[in-house]
């Protein structure tokens, strides 16, 4: 059995594969750090191969893609965020970010369900966030990417399902996870004694562990933790006008001070 994951390096895509490794599972770990690729290969229970790849490159996509052949697990993790106003940030960041969040991962999802289909079995699994059920002001262009991400695997979901294929397909929309998503974003999701904070800010290690159960048990939508499932259920109650302003205030206390 072999797992193919990007963005393996650390976070939700370097638990992951350390899950799935305990499981059984070889793993094919694919990140730009090399570094970090060759920690995780010491941490792992079997066979990791490495890949030294960034995703939004097309020699490295097709060095990828090689990876599928045989795979019975893809995992869709490599992403990150670009904060601040729209009119004011970074250009160059948001279009690296929509390469990678939106481009790399329709590109790889094609692939591995092309492939995989062939073979008529496989999972994957595309890595969205709770931000895709919600506007976002003040983080716009990171939320559509996770929109984008979470309604094409829903699209895929149906067309497998109703070409009665064994290949399944979930999205994972986790809240807010303890990796290094706040660094490279530039936010701060709360110091460390904030009250409630624990509440909020979920475990990288039980969100990898609970989206994998789910991935085996063919659940399309995969969102971990109580607190989630109710924001994304009380979405529904309140316009969008009324979601706008309470996100953005939300939002505008993760400036980093």
């Amino acid at each position: 059995m072999k797992a193919v994951i990007t963005g393996a390096s650390s976070g939700l895509g370097r638990d992951m594969a350390i899950i799935l490794s305990e499981m059984g599972y070889d793993i094919v770990a694919i990140a730009r750090r090399e570094e970090l690729l060759e920690d995780l290969k010491k941490q792992a229970k079997t066979n990791v191969i490495t890949v030294c790849a960034d995703v939004t490159k097309k020699e490295d996509i097709e060095k990828i893609s090689a990876y599928l052949d045989d795979a019975d697990v893809f995992i869709n993790n490599a992403g990150f965020g670009v904060f601040g106003s729209f009119c004011e940030s970074s250009l160059e960041d948001e279009l690296r970010m929509l390469d990678t969040n939106v481009k790399a991962v329709h590109i790889l999802t094609k692939l591995s369900a092309k492939k995989f289909k062939e073979k008529n079995k496989g999972h994957i699994l595309n890595v969205a966030s709770v931000a895709a059920f919600f506007p976002g002001p003040l983080f716009g262009a990171y939320y559509s990417t996770k929109a984008y991400v979470f309604r094409l695997t829903e699209a895929l979901y149906e067309e497998l399902k109703q070409e009665k294929s064994n290949v399944r397909v979930s999205v994972l929309c986790p809240g807010p996870v303890k990796t290094g998503f706040e660094q490279v974003a530039g936010v701060s999701f709360g110091s460390g004694d904030e009250p409630g904070r624990d509440l909020i800010i979920s475990d990288s290690k039980k969100v990898s562990r609970y989206a994998i159960k789910m991935m085996f048990k063919g659940k399309l939508i995969i969102v971990p933790g109580l607190l989630m499932k109710i924001a994304v259920f009380a979405r529904r109650i309140l316009s969008e006008k009324m979601l706008c302003k309470f996100l953005y205030i939300l939002q505008s206390k993760k400036f980093v001070k």
